[in-house]
């Protein structure tokens, strides 16, 4: 049977301080891409539209942590878990999806430029990554193939393909209009894709160029005392240099009493560097190794 993307959800608000989603949805960006790809079944959602009208992250809990299989069926204990069920009751089930491909709209503090962040790198996932660094240079790949997609509890899962668009930087609760301009971008080639996929399937792999693109690895932790307090910052060195590589000897911490950590691990390219949203989890970056797809 061939395999045909017909159905496709795109996602804005799923953290209710990262605008470019939101404003995609309300403005003209919605109706281009509806005019632009009528031969696509294309629904848009809010994913959470209690945080986007506080302007905050969430109100309680992260939803784009609530989509895991158990959280999914177990009773709801916070308005985004109630959220994420609703979701997935009018446009999954996860555990037997609907939706062809979902689509989530991000935007990060660390200038990590638009990201395409893909969860496997079968021949579908391969083909668009190409087609996207092809189309749109300044695109960077980023694949969080760990473990399975049906595994992430991420709101993309609920369909039988999932992507998140993250797009900065960009300051929470600020609407910049390059970045949003880049979502819609990334958006229209990944939509250009399917219809080219829906054409030619796996053949259309040949056509395109192997692209360059990282996989996650780990994430790092800022140093902390004894009684959990921070003691240092991002090196400025390192500081809005995602995706460059870093290497043993390189400056990574500036400590508050003057003293500095320098890298001593294997060769990495270092993202989501001082992402806002993750300071209360005391995560100063994730690494990844570079790949080819």
């Amino acid at each position: 049977m061939k395999d045909i993307i017909n159905k496709v959800l795109i996602v804005g608000g799923t953290h209710g301080n990262e605008t470019s989603g939101t404003t995609l949805l309300h403005s003209a960006y919605k109706s281009a891409i509806n005019s632009q790809f009528g031969g696509l079944t294309i629904n848009f959602a809010m994913g959470n539209p209690r945080a986007c009208k506080q302007n905050i992250r969430y109100t309680e809990e992260d939803l784009n942590r609530q989509f895991s299989l158990t959280s999914l069926a177990t009773e709801a204990q916070c308005y985004e878990a109630l959220r994420a069920q609703e979701i997935n009751q009018q446009y999954g089930p996860k555990a037997a999806p609907t939706q062809d491909i979902v689509i989530d709209i991000h935007n990060t503090t660390s200038n990590m430029g638009p990201t395409l962040i893909v969860l496997q790198a079968d021949e579908f996932h391969i083909g668009l990554s190409r087609y996207v660094k092809q189309h749109m240079p300044s695109a960077v790949i980023l694949v969080e193939d760990e473990k399975p997609p049906q595994d992430h509890p991420y709101l993309c899962t609920i369909g039988k393909r999932g992507l998140m668009v993250e797009v900065g930087p960009q300051e929470q609760g600020v609407c910049r209009a390059t970045i949003t301009q880049q979502a819609f971008e990334m958006i229209q080639h990944i939509l250009a894709f399917c219809e080219l996929w829906n054409n030619k399937g796996r053949a259309v792999l040949t056509e395109l160029t192997v692209a360059p693109a990282f996989r996650l690895d780990k994430v790092v932790e800022y140093p902390l005392s004894d009684s959990g307090e921070r003691v240092a910052m991002i090196h400025p060195e390192l500081q809005d240099r995602d995706f460059h590589l870093l290497q043993a000897g390189d400056p990574v911490f500036a400590h508050f009493d003057g003293n500095v950590t320098t890298w001593d691990g294997e060769p990495t390219y270092p993202h989501f560097i001082n992402e806002a949203a993750y300071q209360h989890l005391q995560i100063a970056f994730a690494t990844a190794d570079s790949i080819s797809l």
